[in-house]
């Protein structure tokens, strides 16, 4: 089957593909079968329904406590009743967005590979999915990493008679009620599902590192700092690494709360996992029914592996959004892009580089330093 010819691909309907969309919509970009049209995008989507990873999140994630939400570019959040649940409200104001903006997302769509159409530095890039494929001048990668979550390889957990999940698999506390639960992990998630769970079980925190708590509160300057550690990784290709690993653990509504009543209470990573519990450092044992992984989440970029971008160190060289190494592709909602406030502006900027591009009739030239 011939591949369809396209300027923009956009791959992911998230927030940072959402953000893409409507610029490229704003900048006079039409989704192709809208006619004639001079510029055509697509953006195609792995889920059934819109809402990218908010239509997953856990039951208890209320619109009151979600950290960090920031609307969509030209349309803002409908006013919601902060008890309300994120996973409710946020894909249907997705939805909403798409039909405001007539992005005519495809779904579902599995992107199974990009690759480069030929040699020339200036062709195209094929977008190889289950429904066909694509042609184009651009693309704009904006899966972000809720389908890769990361689970840490542990002797003995092939034996562990309870049960093991992932915070990407996590409902609600109340599966857990009168059971003693591990909780792996030193981000937010582990720290406000650790006070969710202690509230109904008896739970045990552990770290594979010290935790470096920062007394000051996670403010503009703090985020700020934050971002630009994460963009030198980047540039450099190293993996992104998280947002904790640059600037410490910050004091929160749920890291209060869980110390006020005493569980905020660290311990080392065991050493292995047995059938009933954990094997601690100094050789003692921790019974355990749930042993629940709060361990963060890898870039979901395995389609792009054809374009060989991927550094010995791990990760892909990438500056203000654009990849280093092959500069018909943008990576959105990758490293410092992946907050919410940083993936709008990542979708903004892409298309203002794709529109620079377009002025100059030729994409900028790749310099890879390590192929």
């Amino acid at each position: 089957m011939d591949a369809v010819p396209v300027d923009v691909v956009v791959i992911g309907a998230g927030q940072a593909g959402l953000s893409a969309a409507y610029h490229l919509r704003h900048r006079g970009f039409e989704p192709v079968g809208s006619g004639a049209a001079e510029r055509t995008f697509v953006v195609l989507d792995a889920e059934r329904a819109p809402g990218g990873a908010w239509q997953h999140r856990w039951e208890s994630l209320r619109m009151e406590t979600v950290n960090g939400i920031h609307e969509l570019p030209g349309f803002a959040v409908p006013p919601a009743d902060p008890r309300a649940s994120a996973r409710s409200v946020l894909p249907a104001y997705f939805d909403a967005y798409e039909r405001r903006f007539d992005l005519r997302v495809q779904r579902p769509v599995d992107v199974r590979r990009v690759e480069r159409a030929d040699d020339d530095p200036r062709g195209r890039l094929r977008v190889s999915t289950d429904v066909g494929s694509w042609s184009a001048r651009w693309v704009v990668n904006a899966t972000g990493t809720w389908r890769r979550p990361f689970w840490p390889h542990y002797p003995g957990s092939d034996a562990f008679r309870g049960r093991q999940l992932h915070v990407h698999d996590y409902i609600a506390a109340d599966r857990f009620a009168g059971e003693r639960v591990v909780i792996v992990g030193a981000g937010i998630s582990a720290i406000q599902l650790l006070d969710e769970i202690s509230r109904v079980a008896d739970t045990f925190w552990v770290t594979r590192d010290e935790l470096r708590w920062d007394a000051g509160d996670f403010d503009t300057a703090a985020r700020i700092a934050a971002i630009a550690g994460v963009e030198e990784r980047v540039r450099q290709g190293l993996p992104p690494g998280s947002v904790i690993s640059v600037t410490g653990l910050h004091w929160n509504r749920w890291a209060q709360a869980a110390h006020n009543r005493g569980v905020l209470v660290r311990h080392p990573m065991f050493e292995r996992i047995e059938p009933g519990g954990v094997r601690m450092p100094d050789g003692s044992f921790e019974p355990a029914d749930a042993i629940l992984w709060a361990t963060g989440f890898r870039a979901d970029i395995p389609h792009l592996a054809p374009l060989g971008l991927r550094t010995p160190a791990g990760g892909v060289r990438v500056a203000n959004g654009r990849s280093l190494d092959e500069p018909r592709l943008f990576l959105i909602g990758y490293g410092p892009s992946q907050s919410t406030v940083g993936a709008n502006r990542a979708g903004r900027d892409a298309v203002r580089a794709i529109m620079a591009d377009l002025a100059s009739d030729t994409p900028a030239t790749a310099v890879s330093t390590h192929r």
